[in-house]
């Protein structure tokens, strides 16, 4: 649980960053893979991720800019990328400008449960990064590249000047 706004928007970009090169690595041909045929797609996935942010927030009096829960998904990887890095921004500029430390232990109704915004702030962060975890194998699956979040990817410890990990 989040107790200083400074901690979450630290958190958070780094968050954001992680997300934001991970869309921007899908294509339109990718949007369709699927783990299995009744499972979530790419473009499912990503979009859950966007329409999350002002659907999350909004039960704690925020309003982002992004499209609604029931929004459907873009055509174009591109466009989901960028309602992304709308949506993102828009969370930490209304945290900032609307929030102070005090509010983060204000309760609000969440999903039939009373969380303190702090703890929405920590659940809305590990919801992004648990999703994100899906979206990378299924890029894999895709044949994208999958850029590094928490480190080189695969595909880039050359970069580095060091062989990738052995199997």
């Amino acid at each position: 649980m989040f107790r200083r706004i400074d901690d979450f928007v630290e958190s958070y970009v780094h968050t954001h960053q992680g997300t934001q090169k991970l869309l921007d690595a899908l294509t339109d041909e990718s949007l369709d893979q699927r783990v299995a045929p009744e499972h979530r797609s790419i473009r499912n996935v990503a979009w859950h991720l966007v329409t999350t942010l002002p659907e999350m927030m909004g039960r704690t009096g925020l309003s982002l800019a992004g499209p609604s829960h029931d929004q459907p998904a873009p055509a174009s990887a591109k466009e989901i990328a960028e309602a992304y890095k709308t949506a993102a921004a828009s969370l930490l500029g209304q945290v900032k400008e609307k929030w102070n430390d005090q509010t983060l232990l204000q309760k609000d109704d969440m999903y039939g449960e009373q969380w303190a915004r702090g703890q929405t702030l920590s659940a809305l962060i590990a919801h992004e990064v648990h999703h994100r975890g899906q979206l990378t194998v299924l890029m894999r699956q895709a044949g994208l590249v999958v850029p590094g979040v928490y480190g080189p990817a695969k595909e880039e410890w050359a970069a580095h000047g060091m062989a990738a990990p052995a199997e």
